[in-house]
């Protein structure tokens, strides 16, 4: 495809911006990607870098059969270039795909500058552009934390109040500053050493911890904020609220972990994953929080193994938001009220740093396409991608709320099987449809 003299217009550099940006350009469009950073910062956001990762350095599950592995592969196939900097910027994380999270956004931007037909502007957009015939394409990428002037505007657009729930960000500790001693490595159900650090705690030592996160002070959210926490990424003080043994069934699970020390398993465990490919950082694995700043660094220094922890970022609670999809999209990622404005992204319904650029890459392709007078394209339903647009645009309005990629989403497999059996089914069935349509569309 050649140049055109329209352009595609990206609001956000985040995730799903440069995913999308990468698709049309390398479609051959032109394109002029906003992002707001360095003038303006989100409250979760500190570098520069476009493609900030900033909950979590996990991409998840690379394991085929899993449904967000399936989507990663899906997304391999049709030249994603999230995925390549994943690739290129991995850290041990025993079967998740993690990433140096510095090296990772640098990798992004880097290719995303050198890319001729892509202009980046350092500007935020307060407003969106008015509809204008044949005045190009426009992708709204700001992700969750949208900015309150740009989400009013899209709200009046859509004539649809914005939803918001809020996730929170778990701690980051410094490895010099652990315990050895107390603190084992091993992943879950693994021989010989694993790319986690566990810290066990026994009966007494676990009642005293979820005893002090219990009467700890929390930040309290503004007025017109709501507790509407998505449930895959629940704060620790919300999880105990539902029983003192939550945390044990959750991100605390003992369960295929031994500690050397006993022999046995403990009564639960933190784990602790690589930041970074040095090993100079490791994440408290799902210790999402709203605690106090203080309050976190006295109780997470009760942790055997974390008396001394010294954390070079500490939890915080940050807004999200997203619009009613299946409301206001179309397949296609258009809205139904204005077909020249494609929304990627956690913005659109989506959870989870794979599935926001899952959505981007889907929305750049049918930037393009529209741009250049083709009819926009929607993956196979049996697909990851293709089980995410029927979430998004499907759903029961009533009850439709943001979800991650699950097996759940996907059309059933006609035949019964062991549930063991059933990733590698719908990986197998996805696969063919998505190589089938992609040579039917003579996909580049």
């Amino acid at each position: 495809m050649g140049t055109t003299d329209k352009q595609i217009t990206i609001i956000g550099g985040g995730l799903a911006g440069s995913e999308a940006a990468w698709q049309a350009s390398r479609r051959g469009c032109l394109v002029t990607l906003y992002e707001m950073k360095p003038v303006v910062f989100s409250p979760a956001h500190h570098s520069n870098l476009l493609a900030e990762l900033v909950c979590s350095n996990s991409l998840r599950s690379d394991a085929l059969h899993s449904a967000v592995g399936l989507l990663k592969q899906e997304m391999r196939t049709m030249g994603s270039l999230i995925m390549e900097s994943a690739k290129q910027t991995r850290v041990p994380a025993g079967k998740a795909l993690a990433v140096d999270r510095e090296k990772f956004a640098e990798f992004i931007t880097k290719k995303i500058e050198q890319n001729e037909n892509i202009n980046i502007i350092r500007d935020e957009v307060r407003e969106l552009p008015k509809p204008m015939p044949g005045s190009g394409i426009t992708i709204l990428a700001t992700g969750p934390l949208t900015s309150e002037p740009l989400a009013e505007s899209l709200g009046k657009l859509t004539g649809e109040d914005r939803l918001a729930f809020y996730d929170a960000i778990a701690p980051i500790v410094e490895a010099e500053s652990l315990d050895r001693s107390i603190i084992f490595q091993a992943s879950r159900y693994d021989d010989g050493p694993g790319d986690y650090l566990n810290c066990p705690m026994d009966r007494e030592q676990y009642e005293n911890f979820i005893a002090e996160i219990a009467k700890a002070q929390k930040v309290p959210l503004k007025s017109f904020e709501k507790h509407k926490y998505f449930e895959g990424c629940l704060p620790i003080e919300v999880m105990l609220e539902r029983g003192p043994d939550t945390p044990r069934f959750g991100p605390m699970k003992p369960v295929g972990l031994i500690d050397p020390c006993t022999g046995r398993e403990a009564h639960a465990i933190v784990q602790l994953r690589k930041e970074n490919k040095e090993g100079t950082l490791y994440n408290m694995v799902g210790f999402q929080t709203k605690l106090a700043y203080g309050e976190q660094k006295r109780i997470f220094r009760m942790i055997p193994g974390m008396a001394q922890a010294e954390f070079s970022r500490l939890g915080s609670i940050h807004r999200n938001t997203f619009v009613c999809g299946p409301e206001l999209l179309l397949p296609s990622l258009q809205l139904k009220k204005w077909p020249d404005l494609l929304l990627a992204g956690q913005i659109t319904g989506v959870e989870g740093y794979v599935e926001s650029t899952a959505i981007g890459l889907l929305a750049g392709i049918n930037g393009a396409r529209l741009l250049s007078g083709k009819n926009p394209v929607i993956p196979p339903p049996e697909t990851a991608h293709g089980s995410l647009i029927t979430h998004l645009t499907a759903s029961d309005p009533k009850r439709f709320q943001p979800s991650n990629i699950n097996f759940g989403l996907f059309p059933s497999l006609k035949q019964r099987m062991p549930k063991k059996f059933r990733g590698e089914k719908y990986a197998e069935r996805a696969l063919l449809a998505l190589a089938e349509w992609q040579a039917e569309l003579n996909f580049n």
